[in-house]
């Protein structure tokens, strides 16, 4: 299939879309954190139905994605009676940093894309806040792709339209030219307003997400 000359740069959101989310990896917290099996129920971006301020938080009803973890950290913490902050749950379930961790769609389309001759770059809210500087050096996605703009460093969070022209101007591009994937639809939106071609990331249907992305950018993703 031949390359889509409309763009020149794939834009990645890194939590959700390219790592696995948080409520994907319950079963590896039960069992760090000394819990029963199917306690954590739940579901974030799998079920929204089954979790109320997940919602709240997608709908950007005043609580942002660094307070949905920080509470859900406390409530992990209260359920095994332990004091848990959000760094201390984001270790339990991403260090080490292995392979596993990263979906194979990111790594496969990512290098197809580069191949083909795109540019791949980060825009990440929460990677460095999350998870630390030396984290990122274990994972090799991370030092495949060409530019990595986290927020926790400008302190510029998406769908702030700074963000956005931060990494337009990191990776050289217009912004028409940048397919940007994002899971969380007021980052899509934010994009879309900033100029960026954009497009929602359904983490419920993280394969499927990463084969749209191929499509989009013309790769052959078969």
């Amino acid at each position: 299939m031949a390359n889509n000359p409309e763009y020149e740069i794939l834009l990645l959101d890194f939590g959700g879309v390219c790592l696995l989310n948080p409520v994907e990896l319950h079963s590896k917290a039960e069992r760090v954190f000394g819990l029963p099996e199917g306690s954590l129920t739940w579901l974030g971006p799998l079920d929204p139905s089954t979790d109320q301020l997940w919602c709240q938080m997608i709908a950007g009803d005043g609580l942002t994605e660094r307070q949905y973890w920080t509470a859900r950290a406390e409530e992990v913490g209260r359920a095994a009676g332990i004091d848990l902050s959000r760094a201390d749950y984001m270790r339990g379930l991403y260090d080490p940093p292995t392979r596993e961790l990263i979906r194979p769609g990111a790594d496969r389309v990512s290098k197809a894309a580069l191949e083909a001759g795109f540019g791949v770059s980060v825009l990440t809210n929460d990677m460095r806040d999350f998870h630390g500087r030396e984290w990122e050096v274990g994972v090799p996605f991370l030092q495949m792709v060409d530019h990595i703009v986290d927020c926790s460093d400008t302190k510029i969070l998406k769908p702030d339209p700074r963000a956005f022209a931060l990494a337009v101007e990191t990776v050289k591009a217009r912004p028409q030219q940048i397919l940007f994937v994002d899971d969380q639809p007021l980052n899509v939106d934010g994009a879309i307003e900033a100029g960026l071609d954009a497009m929602w990331f359904d983490i419920a249907n993280a394969a499927q997400s990463w084969s749209d992305v191929a499509r989009r950018l013309g790769l052959d993703d078969g």
